[in-house]
């Protein structure tokens, strides 16, 4: 493996990107045998591949935890709340201020998010940086700087940028939103053709169906991420040439005959413990098994199932009556009982409301010793143990439940679909003669419920809720349909245009002159 010399420690350079220097010393402890002075002089052999890894394990904040980058992108919207039960889960108010839209520049969560998907670019950028010659390490660094570098602009709107071979005490340039959505367009652009093709053992790793779909992400926003500072909730033009240009990439997913929609009756394999082998639609994700789970998805049934259900659990966020109201009480994806899953721990997927039961089938109580019953209404600021419609997309593995092999989903093809049909339906033209009301009925009646005519953008957005809830594009979904800011349950006021955006990290503007604070903060 051939080493290249770099010029700036790791761990410097990114906590100076990220704009939390607080310290007034950074040790030997820190930085190893080296000091901050010398740190930006000192030649420094990285192996290419180990710095790669290191990019690649910032991808498991977004998946090890409930809060981060996944609360920003859930609990804003229409189908996730957190409420406050007696001392459980108020948190300083950290999970209602995301729902009611009452954020500051101070909340921790928005900071936590900010520092990860930061550090991750940065790792991806050194990894460029030392690549060489190695074209593949560096495509696979291309599209993970692209992969951090689109959540930053979808939340915050601006991105500091360091290079590797800035200088450890610089700070760093700072591009707005639109110059952002471009240096990400270009990153995977290059990134593509030297990206493999992707396969059931190798959908951890960036390939270029991964880099089409995030590719198709970006310009199916772009109309978002290009918008005017002055009006940053719109209304947004679509380019037709950007739509085609969405269509462009999903078609060249869906040609690669990799991926198809899992069968009627087999929506929830997406998400099981199996769901390494058992699903056709996950193009990316983090691969965990029984022995490691670098994205260990218990936290995503642990933080709604209540204390008596098994696993026994946090008791924390639910879902919006109105949101589950809508679903066709046909629909495969409202919830499910799942052989060797409920019939071991009693656990069903999808929404739990009403009795719950054990294994056996008898009725569960809550800690009073009062029937476990969810109930759909619920109060955010102080809500009773069994308040409020849980929800499980990730179902428990009996045996294994700290430790279940599910992947975690980045990005499912059902998804992609929906892309598409959405590009048409701004606008975009299928070469094929392709409909959006011909993709989203076939969804639909794959998943079981009937047809619908028309499919209009209010249609569709619904739909994208009733495919993806609870994965992470509720937010970025209702702000390019523009209903992110209407009234919900537990928020009764429409929100100020403003909160499209995520206030900038307090602490990185007062150590970033570059950076400025987003308007509204």
């Amino acid at each position: 493996m051939e080493f290249t010399k770099y010029q700036t420690i790791t761990l410097l350079s990114a906590t100076l990107l990220l704009g939390t220097a607080g310290c007034s010393k950074l040790d030997d402890t820190v930085l190893g045998k080296l000091s901050s002075e010398t740190a930006s002089s000192t030649s420094v052999p990285i192996d290419p591949a180990s710095s790669l890894q290191g990019a690649i394990s910032a991808l498991n904040a977004l998946a090890n935890g409930q809060g981060g980058t996944y609360a920003m992108e859930e609990h804003p919207t229409d189908e996730m709340q957190g409420p406050t039960r007696g001392t459980d889960w108020d948190d300083f108010g950290t999970w209602r201020k995301l729902h009611q839209h009452t954020w500051t520049p101070e909340h921790v969560e928005i900071n936590n998010a900010w520092d990860n998907l930061n550090s991750g670019a940065f790792k991806a950028t050194q990894t460029i940086s030392v690549a060489g010659s190695d074209a593949a390490i560096k495509a696979q660094a291309q599209f993970l700087r692209a992969f951090f570098m689109f959540y930053v602009v979808d939340l915050y709107g601006q991105v500091p940028v360091r290079e590797a071979t800035d200088a450890a005490d610089a700070n760093p340039k700072v591009l707005d939103r639109s110059a952002a959505t471009d240096y990400i367009v270009a990153d995977l652009t290059a990134a593509i053709p030297n990206l493999p093709t992707v396969t059931a053992a190798t959908n951890n790793r960036g390939s270029k169906e991964a880099a089409q779909f995030l590719l198709a992400k970006i310009l199916l926003n772009k109309a978002v991420y290009k918008q005017p500072a002055a009006s940053p909730a719109g209304p947004f033009t679509f380019a037709k040439a950007d739509m085609d240009a969405v269509i462009a990439a999903c078609n060249t997913v869906i040609a690669s005959g990799k991926f198809s929609l899992q069968p009627k009756g087999a929506y929830f394999d997406n998400f099981s413990p199996s769901n390494s082998t058992a699903s056709k639609e996950n193009i990316y994700v983090i691969a965990n098994d029984n022995s490691a789970q670098p994205g260990n998805v218990r936290n995503r049934y642990y933080m709604t199932l209540h204390y008596n259900q098994q696993p026994s659990s946090w008791n924390g966020f639910t879902t919006l009556a109105d949101f589950y109201n809508s679903f066709d009480k046909a629909d495969e994806r409202l919830g499910k009982a799942v052989t060797g899953i409920t019939d071991s721990i009693g656990v069903r997927a999808g929404f739990l409301v009403g009795q719950q039961f054990d294994k056996k089938g008898a009725p569960l109580k809550d800690r009073s010793g009062n029937p476990l019953v969810f109930t759909p209404d619920v109060n955010l600021s102080y809500a009773l143990e069994a308040k409020g419609i849980r929800v499980v997309k990730y179902l428990p593995q009996p045996g294994f439940l700290d430790n279940p092999a599910n992947d975690y989903v980045f990005f499912r093809y059902a998804d992609l679909l929906l892309m598409k049909a959405e590009a048409i339906l701004r606008g975009g033209t299928d070469p094929s003669g392709q409909t959006a009301e011909q993709i989203v009925n076939n969804l639909r009646t794959t998943r079981g419920v009937a047809a619908k005519t028309p499919i209009d953008a209010k249609a569709l957005l619904a739909e994208r809720g009733f495919e993806l809830y609870w994965e992470g594009w509720r937010r970025n979904d209702q702000i390019r349909f523009g209903t992110f800011l209407d009234p919900v349950d537990n928020r009764p006021s429409k929100s100020a245009d403003t909160k499209v955006l995520f206030p900038i990290p307090q602490r990185a503007v007062d150590s970033n002159p570059n950076l400025k604070q987003n308007p509204g903060y």
